[in-house]
């Protein structure tokens, strides 16, 4: 019998934070990538009484970190287009983060400004990008600093960049067919070099930026994983892959035969004049 993928998901986004598999990925996601994070949010000074806004937070580590810098004095506001993993919206209790539904390509932007505007892994599936960066930028103070972090897959294209036979070649092409899907829902797979000219053009001064990503970590393999789950059938319906190729590659990466890499993370910051 023929296994038939069911009908896609009306989402535009790929990877919908509806699926049980999100909440897996958003922690591997956290576990890789939060130690960078807060290492620039805190070189940015961040600290008691600032307003910070993380846009398509996704899941609750950042807002969390942020709450815990600015202090009770201080505000998050925490937005997303689901907040399934995030939390309650209006939860403005002391210690906690305010949560939002908002969709930062479409909705106006909050009737506030910020010392602090983050977003990290979201801006590379919008689809009016130029649109939510001026968002964000128009929603920062005087002074007011912007940090945007987000993937570059064409700088480095492969899951294993060490790829010595077989099972390190399945897995190079699932990731190559996974990019084809992401491309065809309008991701820019060279978008993070571009962030330190989008901020400049945006009238942001003093840009930085800088890249990471690790070359293998049990993190990476949970991503990894979680990840090829959630498209499994959207990989087999688009001829990329088998369910016997995608079950014998989650069998190699759960074995830990496998060096994981992600796409480099791109890190770019700047402050409006003032």
């Amino acid at each position: 019998m023929v296994d038939v993928p069911p009908p896609e998901s009306p989402s535009p986004y790929l990877l919908d934070n509806q699926k049980a598999e999100a909440g897996r990925r958003f922690g591997a996601l956290s576990s890789i990538f939060d130690p960078w994070t807060f290492r620039h949010l805190d070189d940015l000074g961040i600290g008691p009484g600032w307003r910070c806004w993380e846009v398509g937070a996704g899941g609750p580590s950042v807002p969390a970190r942020l709450r815990e810098r600015v202090g009770p004095g201080g505000r998050v506001l925490a937005t997303d287009i689901d907040l399934s993993w995030l939390g309650s919206s209006g939860d403005r209790s002391e210690g906690a983060y305010e949560a939002r539904v908002h969709d930062i390509g479409r909705d106006a932007p909050p009737a506030e400004t910020f010392d602090l505007v983050h977003a990290r892994l979201l801006l590379v599936h919008v689809p009016d990008r130029d649109r939510a960066l001026a968002t964000m930028v128009g929603c920062l103070r005087p002074g007011g600093w912007l940090l945007v972090e987000d993937a570059d897959p064409a700088l480095q294209p492969l899951v294993c960049p060490d790829e010595t036979g077989p099972e390190q070649a399945l897995a190079n092409r699932l990731k190559n067919g996974f990019r084809d899907l992401l491309a065809g829902r309008g991701v820019d797979l060279a978008y993070g070099r571009t962030l330190p000219r989008h901020l400049r053009a945006a009238g942001l001064v003093d840009v930085e930026a800088d890249a990471y990503f690790p070359v293998t970590s049990p993190a990476c393999n949970a991503l990894e994983a979680a990840t090829v789950e959630q498209v499994r059938t959207r990989l087999v319906a688009a001829g990329i892959a088998t369910y016997e190729e995608i079950d014998r590659h989650l069998a190699s990466v759960s074995a830990g035969h496998l060096d994981l890499a992600t796409s480099p993370l791109v890190s770019a910051w700047g402050h409006r004049p003032g």
